[in-house]
């Protein structure tokens, strides 16, 4: 696991030191010793990397990561940018945004961009065995994400959290900061996008709050990779 080196450190630091990451650390190097498991062992930590937190201005919260072949790489929702078939969720969650802020749909599910300008693409859950969906939960990823929210909670200026589908929602009593913004909607799954996800728009509603406490809203444009223009 590539270490965090950034500012996450200092409040990240004092669960490296506990005994249920020393368990969770043994575990997930004997996963990936013994089977293929996802995302890529160095990538594991990326949605931390990407976006410090002193830059966090968002937090999409999605369950565990992606478990086919080449899709993970460390931020929720994402894949990698060689994806051409998107997963359902991202699927949907481009048809929101077009129908929210008439973004196009692009032909890439990557990313990145978002993490860039402040947007936290946090999984409850960092790593899964390849094809086996939920096969790391109770392992205790769970207790190491539930102090980064803490710690996001903690912040003393406003963040907007936008939790999709009823084990995100399920994050909802740690907010407890009244300076934060908490966006619920069912998840962009197929078994669920119709119940209330797609029209939910979660991404005007976000920009909105921040450009209202004077914070530059987020870019959601995905660009298409290679630079062809949109038609």
């Amino acid at each position: 696991m590539a270490m965090i080196t950034n500012d996450w450190l200092e409040v990240m630091e004092p669960e490296f030191k506990k005994p249920y990451y020393a368990r969770l650390y043994k575990f997930v190097k004997n996963e990936y010793m013994t089977h293929v498991v996802y995302p890529p062992a160095e990538e594991i930590f990326n949605a931390f990397h990407f976006t410090p937190l002193h830059k966090v201005k968002v937090v999409i919260l999605g369950q565990d990561p992606y478990h086919n072949v080449n899709q993970a790489h460390g931020l929720s929702f994402s894949v990698k940018p060689q994806v051409r078939e998107l997963p359902p969720s991202l699927v949907n969650i481009f048809q929101e945004l077009h129908d929210d802020l008439g973004c196009y749909v692009p032909d890439n599910g990557y990313l990145k961009k978002w993490a860039d300008q402040g947007v936290l693409m946090l999984n409850t859950v960092l790593t899964v065995r390849a094809h086996q969906a939920n096969s790391h939960q109770g392992m205790g990823w769970e207790q190491f994400t539930d102090a980064v929210i803490e710690a996001v909670n903690a912040l003393d200026r406003p963040v907007v959290f936008i939790l999709w589908g009823r084990p995100a929602q399920q994050k909802a009593a740690m907010l407890t900061n009244p300076k934060h913004l908490v966006l619920k909607s069912p998840h962009p799954s197929p078994l669920s996008a119709f119940r209330g996800f797609f029209g939910s728009r979660p991404f005007s509603k976000t920009n909105a709050f921040l450009e209202s406490h004077g914070e530059t809203p987020i870019d959601w444009q995905i660009e298409n990779i290679g630079g062809r223009e949109h038609e």
